[in-house]
């Protein structure tokens, strides 16, 4: 049995060298250190975090056998199985990790799910080929390793490596957590922003994860540079056209309204109009202007013409506003007066909707929008929509929408495309993507009916997106994590 345990120990040891690439792989998929001693840590929780992930699996899993099979061979053959399906699950948790942001877990289950369908349906034969040669290389290793340590294993005790890299591991694991409990006293970022990089390490939280990010701002503090949602806020959303030869698509008509009265909406429920079942806006008309008409993050305002505008050819887009509108808007004087596909209605004077909605053909493809949401409780709050589109009509809403959609959605249909990602969604290519908004210091994460509130300071809540009413959860990570790294692809910043 002593013997079985010294093997047991070389065995872990050597796995514990397997192991290093791949956990150094994690912080890879981070911006890496800014500062010496961000660095310091770095290099001690990858040494002493991935010592402990298999010392942990070697008691959960190899030692048991080790005390139910009698026969030492049967031992070293099983161990060396299961330490090559361990490999190969931090391998697979280091895959996800770079792909979505976060670690393969339960809350992050059918983020996964559909990341691994994703692999299979895409290409099956390299998936199956790629997995079994890794998992088929790494039994063979792990086998010649078990051998190699049971046979050798006076010749390692008496090379005298085992205490010197005991006393490595251990020490780098318990200095690293002295190392991180002073930087968390200290909110040195460069510390605490590794919290979650490798797995089966310290529990996520929001703040954490606005760390990563390097969102968190720190209050009273003249020397602390601009926080990244800042920096975000500040950096207009690249868009570059690319548009079809002539739009293609049938004329539809889009009326900005400051609010649906009963006599409207009476109106629009008469001609068999459908609405948006959950749509958020901001509350302050100007944001609101700005999502709809920008497409962008606020502070962007609707004084200043979108960063779209100059580059859209005639006869795809106009907007027809009133002289008050014109005053707000002093941009609109330089677009042509060609007829366009999508026609976006400012007018003051209510009567002129109801008129055309009183004279619109059946077929007549048109759109009413409240520019700004109703309600006090948040800076987003509902706002209706409502449509006779069929192309819309078809689509399957389980998703909240926003403002934020608008030009997505008709610059698309009229035949334009942005060669960057879009902040928004376009509805006619419904997506199960992570939504979100910014306003403030308040950043607003969405999913189906789930609504995540996260504060820069890290303060969370967790809410129904067409109730607002509060839901007794945690922060949903994931969400969050992927309503960021959308933030982070769209801004070109990380």
């Amino acid at each position: 049995m002593n013997r079985l345990l010294r093997w047991g120990h070389w065995f872990t040891f050597f796995n514990v060298l397997l192991a290093l690439p791949v956990t150094l792989s994690f912080f890879l998929a981070d911006p890496l250190p800014p500062d010496t001693i961000g660095w310091i840590y770095l290099a001690l929780n990858w040494l002493g975090h991935t010592a402990f992930i298999c010392l942990l699996f070697f008691i959960v899993t190899i030692f048991p056998v080790s005390l139910l099979f009698p026969s030492q061979r049967h031992v070293r053959g099983v161990a060396a199985l299961l330490a090559s399906i361990g490999l190969v699950v931090l391998i697979f948790d280091a895959y996800v990790y770079h792909s979505l942001g976060y670690h393969a877990g339960s809350a992050s289950f059918d983020q996964t799910v559909d990341l691994l369908r994703q692999q299979v349906v895409t290409n099956l034969r390299n998936f199956v080929l790629i997995t079994a040669s890794v998992g088929l290389l790494l039994l063979a290793l792990e086998l010649v390793l078990s051998n190699f340590c049971w046979k050798k294993i006076e010749r390692l005790k008496r090379s005298g490596i085992g205490a010197p890299a005991l006393l490595t591991l251990l020490g780098s694991f318990v200095c690293s957590h002295f190392l991180h409990i002073w930087g968390d006293a200290m909110e040195v970022t460069s510390i605490t922003r590794q919290d979650n990089t490798l797995p089966l390490s310290y529990p996520a939280t929001a703040r954490t994860v606005l760390n990563r990010y390097q969102i968190i701002s720190r209050q009273n503090n003249e020397q602390q540079p601009q926080s990244w949602l800042q920096q975000a806020l500040a950096t207009p959303q690249p868009v570059q056209l690319s548009c079809s030869a002539a739009p293609q698509a049938a004329p539809i008509d889009v009326w900005l309204v400051n609010k649906i009265d009963d006599e409207l909406l009476q109106l629009l429920q008469l001609q068999n109009f459908k609405t948006l079942p959950q749509h958020l806006a901001p509350r302050d008309q100007a944001l609101g202007l700005s999502n709809l008409l920008h497409g962008q993050l606020a502070p962007a305002l609707p004084s200043t013409a979108p960063s779209w505008w100059n580059n859209l050819p005639a006869g795809f887009l106009q907007i027809d506003a009133d002289a008050s509108w014109s005053t707000q808007l002093p941009w609109l004087a330089s677009q042509s007066t060609t007829t366009a596909a999508v026609r976006i209605h400012l007018q003051q004077d209510p009567a002129l909707l109801l008129a055309q909605l009183k004279q619109r053909p059946a077929a007549q493809q048109l759109m009413v929008i409240e520019i700004a949401a109703q309600g006090d409780r948040f800076a987003l709050g509902p706002a209706q929509v409502w449509y006779h589109w069929p192309e819309l009509r078809q689509q399957r809403f389980s998703q909240v929408s926003q403002h934020l959609d608008l030009m997505p959605t008709l610059l698309a249909y009229a035949g334009c495309f942005n060669q960057h990602p879009w902040i928004g969604e376009n509805w006619l290519a419904a997506s199960q993507n992570a939504k979100l908004n910014v306003i403030g210091n308040e950043l607003y994460a969405f999913r189906k009916d789930k609504m995540l509130l996260v504060k820069e300071d890290g303060q969370y809540s967790v809410w129904s997106a067409g109730t607002f009413v509060a839901l007794e959860q945690k922060p949903d990570l994931p969400l969050l994590t992927d309503a960021l790294n959308r933030l982070t692809i769209t801004t070109t910043v990380r």
